[in-house]
């Protein structure tokens, strides 16, 4: 018995087309008129982040060579094949945690609020704020330490590295010229060698702790010792930069 032939549903008027998606909801824009992103670039960016952040992790404490992909997107909670589309490599996702590394430091620096009427407390401030970020973020020095065995081999393929110490010597010479101009600090300060100064005494301290408390027979990280140490950067920064310098 024959049947009878469906009837194809009639083709919607290009009018009713646009009418329809003239009632879809709008992608939500930023008061500063961006897009904002959508449901599946939001996942894509969570996803990325996980990466990054266990990577981080198994970075830290097994360097580049020991750290494994596989250990990284399991403790991501995601796949290996995400690593690879994300990052391109192994390699390309090291260079990105190095970046990250950087990144966190350079906002939380920039997050500082210093009062450059006061060059000398400002700049106990900056040097607090060093100490006490190293404190915080072990992997910060872990990292730098791994990276630096390998003779900044990822980091110099980084095209953003160099972003990252604009502002922290921007924000150290902000502090040194104040001083300069109300009479406090020595003409001629260069930013960068303060910067290293500063940086160079916490990151030794705390990068060796371990060993030199077995060298010394004390233990360095004892709070005694982290206050000492703090009030001796500070005190050994002053005379290196002030007129006259005063006491910590």
């Amino acid at each position: 018995m024959a049947t009878a032939a469906r009837k194809k549903p009639a083709a919607k008027p290009a009018a009713a087309k646009r009418a329809a998606r003239a009632t879809r909801p709008a992608r939500a824009t930023r008061p500063d008129g961006t897009r904002a992103p959508g449901v599946r670039e939001l996942a894509a960016q969570a996803t990325r982040d996980a990466i990054l952040r266990a990577a981080t992790k198994v970075f830290a404490r097994h360097g580049f060579a020991g750290g494994r992909v596989e250990q990284i997107s399991k403790a991501a909670k995601s796949y290996d094949r995400m690593i690879y589309y994300y990052f391109g490599s192994k390699e390309g996702l090291f260079i990105a945690v190095i970046e990250d590394t950087y990144r966190r430091f350079n906002e939380a620096e920039q997050g500082l609020v210093l009062d450059t009427t006061q060059p000398l407390a400002a700049l106990d401030a900056m040097i607090r704020f060093v100490w006490g970020y190293y404190q915080k973020n072990p992997e910060f020095i872990t990292l730098l330490n791994s990276e630096n065995l390998l003779r900044g081999k990822h980091i110099a393929k980084s095209a953003r590295a160099k972003d990252y110490s604009s502002p922290a010597l921007a924000i150290t010479d902000s502090v040194l010229q104040a001083g300069i101009a109300q009479g406090l600090f020595r003409p001629a300060l260069n930013a960068r060698d303060v910067y290293l100064m500063i940086a160079s005494m916490a990151y030794f301290y705390l990068s060796n702790r371990f060993t030199l408390s077995s060298f010394l027979g004390e233990n360095l990280e004892a709070p005694a010792a982290l206050a000492h140490w703090e009030a001796f950067v500070i005190d050994a920064v002053r005379r290196a930069v002030c007129v006259h310098p005063p006491a910590a």
